[in-house]
């Protein structure tokens, strides 16, 4: 039994020797061109996974384009085919489905390339393009001859270079005075000029319309460099813009940390325990008090709608119109109305949420108004079950003339009030359950005993265990909890 290593040996020096020496060089030229290629492509998907955060996508797709253009130009090869034992037919069939689908990794390339004004003519491209390959596939599948197949792909990579010199000719055209081209623009429409020149004739040579050598890869190279200089350009630009985004971000989180009390007020007869915990670096969540004197203390917190900046501007907004309502810090409507008439007007597509408490010390009293916000929880030291006290107007910022009301609530010592925002009820897990008023009531009357401290972490810690947040889960929304143990008024 002859061995196969000796077979395909003789195979491929079959096939050298059948090469003439101009055409052996031309052949080794194009092998040399297909792992150059390859080459580019790796270190192509390497710099896009190495560099993830910037996620840009040209880098993935230049890889593909650049991939499937190296193996087609190696299964052209005498050489490359004479390493394995197939038939040519196979690798008319290898080529042809290459052939159909490389044109989609560049029609996203360019998608990506092209600003907001041209992406709906380029995903009408990508449309036809892909009802091109299904159409391909399934036709060389049927068993339709592959020359036609090859002479319709000729077309249609004609009609993709006539549609993208068009928007070539668009970009040139300035949009406002004197609006010159991108730097990356300018790279790309070089490469792509000199590879037209290249691909028109090989299409042309495809059609019978011109003789000679194919020499397409040699402007596809061309083409090649100036597109991996354009997606590593890409890359590190956005890497940097990122960087520079991370350090504003920065930067404003230690800004809206300053708005946030560094400490909480000091009180014989009460115990305030607050924790903040922002989703990222930046929140909508706030909370503030109003000190009156060691017996009376107001107590706000609120909850701007969205996430980010623009909700921590928001939040800093409220700050100050807080800071206002000194005068009347005894009176939580009017408080309340006092904010809602600051910010009305002030932004549009917010609003926030909020409850004040002012506590008086001396007569064992609280004054409560909230609006739209969470019920506040009371744990009375004589109760078996937990209160909610809801006394609701209006969310804040959206309408001018919005009432407020407030209820009073009488305290001993041993009780317990719990204020937050949404973000502890509506924290999920992964079945997309919400932790729930019933579970931190139930945390509330079952550690009564436990220092306001060690409670509020473990609510903290209970709502991480349940929503998985300790884990891979992302946190979904900022989460603000305030404990209030009444001790007492020590004479």
């Amino acid at each position: 039994m002859p061995d196969p290593s000796n077979s395909t040996a003789l195979l491929m020096a079959q096939a050298v020797a059948s090469l003439s020496r101009s055409e052996l060089r031309w052949d080794f030229a194009n092998v040399a061109a297909a792992v150059a290629l390859l080459t580019v492509a790796l270190a192509a998907f390497a710099l896009f996974f190495f560099r993830r955060r910037t996620r840009e996508l040209t880098l993935i797709y230049f890889s593909l384009f650049c991939i499937l253009y190296a193996v087609r130009l190696l299964a052209r090869r005498p050489s490359f085919q004479a390493l394995f034992d197939e038939p040519q037919m196979f690798w008319h069939y290898v080529v042809w489905v290459i052939t159909c689908i490389m044109i989609l990794p560049f029609g996203l390339f360019l998608y990506q390339l092209a600003d907001e004004h041209f992406r709906k003519l380029f995903r009408w491209l990508l449309a036809a393009q892909s009802v091109f390959v299904v159409f391909g596939l399934l036709a060389a599948a049927l068993g339709v001859n592959l020359a036609k197949l090859f002479a319709a792909n000729n077309f249609m990579v004609l009609g993709t270079f006539l549609v993208t010199a068009l928007f070539v000719v668009a970009s040139k055209r300035p949009a406002g005075p004197r609006k010159r081209l991108t730097h990356e623009i300018r790279v790309f429409l070089a490469g792509f000029l000199v590879w037209c020149l290249f691909v028109v004739q090989a299409n042309l040579l495809g059609l019978k319309i011109f003789s000679g050598p194919n020499v397409e890869f040699l402007g596809f190279l061309v083409f090649v460099a100036c597109l991996g200089y354009v997606a590593a350009y890409r890359a590190f630009a956005n890497e940097e813009r990122l960087f520079a985004i991370n350090k504003e971000l920065e930067i404003a989180r230690g800004i809206q940390s300053s708005t946030l009390p560094q400490s909480v007020p000091t009180l014989a007869g009460l115990e305030i325990v607050a924790r903040y915990v922002p989703m990222s670096a930046v929140a909508g969540d706030f909370y503030d008090f109003l000190c009156i004197d060691e017996k009376r203390v107001g107590i706000l917190v609120a909850d701007v709608t969205g996430h980010g900046v623009p909700a921590a501007l928001i939040a800093s907004m409220l700050k100050v119109a807080f800071a206002g309502q000194a005068a009347h810090a005894d009176d939580p409507a009017r408080v309340l109305t006092g904010l809602n008439r600051s910010l009305c007007g002030k932004f549009e597509a917010h609003f926030v949420t909020a409850a004040y408490l002012f506590a008086d010390l001396e007569s064992g009293l609280l004054r409560y108004s909230a609006a739209g916000h969470p019920p506040l929880l009371l744990a009375s030291r004589g109760a078996v079950n937990v209160r909610e006290i809801e006394e609701n107007g209006l969310m804040l910022g959206m309408f001018p003339d919005a009432a407020y009301s407030s209820v009073e609530i009488r305290v001993a010592p041993g009780d317990r009030c719990l204020l937050y925002t949404d973000g502890v009820f509506e924290a999920r897990n992964a079945a997309q359950e919400e932790f729930g008023k019933s579970r931190c009531k139930e945390l509330l009357e079952t550690q009564r005993a436990i220092p306001a401290g060690r409670f509020a972490n473990a609510l903290l810690d209970s709502i991480a265990g349940f929503s998985g947040y300790n884990s891979a889960r992302a946190q979904e929304d900022d989460i603000t909890v305030l404990v209030l143990d009444f001790q007492g008024n020590p004479s």
